[in-house]
């Protein structure tokens, strides 16, 4: 039986990468493409929940598995992916273009930081950007930052990120998205790490979820 909530999306190219995934409709004319950390995939249950509520919402949600995730199941990308990684970004971006007049686009962790990247260097590619626990740097090592490319970034970008998340405080995010161009907002998940939510119980995931698309239609309205 088909589930009722999304449609599996697998466009195939001539080359790598695909754009495969799962398509949360929602009926309205703005969409999101939502993607994963280094470390999941597109089924991450906060992407999930995510994708239900911003579709409930008007805004469809293509959650979509990255160049690296797409040739193997686990494991870490490699640095040499990132650029595949990107143009798996972009296609899935003009995919939902063909079918909406706004399309946003984002991740969590890695997915987001290769958004920033993209959107950096291809401004047109999306019109706004949703960040969730952008890396900013890798734990313990705050001296190593991921913020060259911030103030070449001019998309409206709305940064989510738990106070305890040990890829960036806080205030060193703060720090960070002033050197950005373009229009932001940070929006605080209190006590959340790298992940946001801990544990499998539902209703955490669905209160941040909120939360997160409350804040969307607000930045983005």
């Amino acid at each position: 039986m088909a589930n009722p909530h999304f449609e599996v999306i697998e466009q195939a190219f001539s080359e790598e990468p695909d754009v495969s995934g799962f398509l949360h409709p929602s009926g309205g004319d703005s969409a999101l493409v939502l993607t994963h950390g280094a470390g999941g995939n597109a089924d991450a249950r906060l992407l999930v929940v995510l994708a239900e509520t911003l579709a409930s919402q008007g805004v469809s949600v293509l959650r979509c598995n990255m160049a690296f995730r797409q040739k193997r199941p686990k494991g870490p990308p490699h640095g040499a992916s990132a650029a595949k990684d990107r143009e798996g970004l972009r296609r899935a971006a003009d995919y939902m273009r063909e079918r909406v007049s706004k399309v946003y686009l984002g991740g969590q962790s890695y997915g987001g930081r290769q958004a920033t990247i993209l959107a950096s260097e291809h401004e047109e590619v999306a019109d706004g950007l949703l960040l969730i626990s952008y890396p900013l740097h890798p734990p313990g090592k705050a001296e190593h930052l991921r913020t060259a490319h911030f103030p070449n970034l001019r998309t409206p970008a709305l940064f989510v990120h738990g106070s305890r998340d040990p890829f960036g405080t806080i205030g060193e995010l703060r720090v960070g998205l002033e050197t950005l161009a373009g229009r932001h907002q940070l929006l605080e998940i209190d006590g959340g790490g790298h992940g946001l939510v801990r544990g499998k119980a539902e209703r955490p995931y669905r209160e941040v979820a909120h939360l997160i698309a409350n804040a969307f239609s607000k930045f983005f309205g």
